[in-house]
């Protein structure tokens, strides 16, 4: 005695039945979901390392800036006569180990009020990191004034690894593709060291 086949079966061609079969097998239906699920979960784990190594370099800075400012605001900078060259060292060393000194800026100006400082930018105008005040062998003396002067000092650094996360679009460029311009800044009136 033959078994009766499902009408459909009866119709279809073994091809077709085949492709039938396939489409309702559920193997691999994991696979095909985390597929979908992956590389947004990858980019969204991107982001966050992204923007966590941006705040933790930016912090970096700030600490460096606030560290080596204060051998300004004693007047132990002038008084021991450390050069531009050697106080960026000092911030440098007190940034971190990862913070690359040749693309770090500092730019230091006073005033003997706070209404005579103007902030400086960290890009020129065509869009490149501002030169460093003065030349490395000059005093730091001279860009900070006599005792009880306003000071404002700027840390300028150029973050490469912006590159690496371009979507973030942290880079300097329009279109996020180049490095990031972190800038750390401390203002404050020396003490009346003299």
């Amino acid at each position: 005695m033959r078994l009766s086949l499902h009408p459909f079966e009866r119709v279809l061609p073994a091809p077709r039945r085949k492709a039938r079969n396939w489409l309702r097998n559920e193997r691999g239906a994991t696979a095909v979901e985390f597929g979908i699920v992956a590389v947004p979960f990858f980019l969204f784990v991107m982001a966050i390392l992204g923007v966590g190594l941006y705040f933790f370099t930016t912090n970096s800075l700030e600490h460096g800036a606030e560290a080596a400012a204060r051998q300004i605001r004693t007047g132990q900078a002038q008084k021991g006569a450390l050069t531009v060259g050697e106080f960026k060292q000092l911030v440098c060393d007190e940034a971190g180990t990862y913070i690359d000194c040749d693309k770090l800026r500092v730019l230091v100006q006073n005033a003997s009020s706070w209404s005579g400082i103007t902030p400086d930018s960290c890009l020129d105008e065509d869009k490149n990191l501002a030169a460093s005040t003065g030349e490395a062998d000059d005093e730091i003396a001279d860009y900070t004034g006599e005792a009880s002067q306003v000071v404002l000092v700027t840390l300028c650094y150029e973050w490469d690894l912006a590159k690496s996360f371009k979507l973030l679009k942290l880079g300097k460029n329009t279109d996020g593709s180049g490095a990031a311009v972190l800038q750390a800044a401390t203002a404050f009136r020396t003490e009346p060291y003299s």
